[in-house]
């Protein structure tokens, strides 16, 4: 398997603005293996692309961007026999995903004794909002330490689906991996493009999707300080406040401040401060931008204010940071 070694891409991407909250556009990964469910990972696509449509007008860009991926790209054949295109895997990925799905088929247990693969996968995770299985796909996750834990940026419940919980065979991962999007296009866009995706992709068995959609997202304060606190996770890298995060809460920021501590342990600024760090110490190993560059598409000012915050929180500088990492990533590699 071929891993690239290339500069990162810009980290510029096109806003939206839903109900007053500027968003970026979600980046969606779904990885195919061969032997895969064309239906179960079929589905996840033309959610989005749905959900794209019915949320798409002239003033504003598409919510997801879809990629279909592969260990070493080109052709996948389903197990349907049908193939598909599809992109490899290289270094650009490790900025991550708000979502990666990963199929089944044959190939996934394959994969799953792949060492490359596996690392890939851990990398990647650690950058990743969500990362949901299709069917077999299970195995490679299980492979990488990765099933029942919860995703760095997705701090809520992490229900790992197995595609065969109400259905068998290919009728089992369809509706899974399809609940699977809905629940981020619900959380995204709202209940009711949710149920328009429904009713369009599954106009004559969408009931059974319908009481899942139909349960009020996010109604308790512990909900509402959850996704709150995905939307900092999300837009960390532009220049947010914490006044923000209330509004997206529905409380007041007082309000907000103090639920916020009681559910997930630590202030906001603190939360958004290492969400921010995060990205950078992931920019300053695998990227050979400038500190001062990093700093502006981190949310995080400058380079001299970086400095001051990695010595005060990490006791040392960005610069010595990058080359500890890679020293060590230079010895894990022999």
């Amino acid at each position: 398997m071929a891993y690239a070694s290339l500069d990162l891409p810009s980290f510029s991407r096109p806003h939206l603005v839903t109900a007053g909250i500027s968003r970026e556009v979600r980046h969606i990964a779904i990885l195919l293996f061969d032997g895969c469910s064309l239906l179960g990972a079929g589905i996840v696509a033309e959610v989005f692309h749905v959900a794209n449509e019915l949320s798409t007008d002239t003033t504003r860009s598409s919510p997801y961007d879809v990629s279909i991926l592969s260990a070493d790209g080109g052709n996948v054949t389903c197990s349907s026999s049908v193939r598909v295109w599809t992109d490899g895997l290289d270094a650009r990925h490790y900025v991550g995903f708000d979502a990666l799905f990963v199929a089944g088929g044959k190939g996934a247990f394959a994969a799953a004794n792949d060492e490359r693969l596996v690392a890939w996968l851990r990398r990647v995770h650690a950058n990743t909002g969500t990362i949901r299985p299709i069917g077999e796909g299970r195995s490679l996750l299980e492979a990488a330490s990765l099933c029942g834990q919860r995703t760095q940026h997705e701090f809520g419940s992490f229900a790992m689906q197995t595609g065969r919980e109400e259905a068998g065979g290919d009728a089992g991962d369809r509706l899974e991996s399809m609940k699977s999007a809905l629940t981020l296009v619900k959380r995204d866009l709202g209940v009711d493009v949710a149920r328009a995706v429904t009713e369009r992709l599954m106009p004559d068995s969408g009931g059974n999707l319908l009481p899942f959609l139909g349960d009020a997202l996010g109604s308790a304060p512990a909900d509402k300080v959850r996704a709150a606190a995905r939307w900092l996770q999300e837009n960390c890298q532009r220049a947010i406040s914490i006044a923000d995060a209330a509004q997206v809460a529905a409380m007041s920021e007082r309000n907000f401040l103090r639920r916020f501590k009681l559910e997930m342990g630590i202030t906001p600024s603190d939360y958004l401060l290492h969400a921010r760090l995060a990205i950078t110490c992931s920019l300053l190993t695998d990227s050979e931008l400038p500190v001062d560059k990093i700093a502006r598409r981190t949310g995080m000012g400058n380079g001299d204010r970086l400095a001051k915050i990695f010595r005060k929180r990490m006791m040392i500088s960005p610069t010595e940071y990058r080359e500890q990492s890679r020293r060590e990533a230079g010895v894990e590699a022999l």
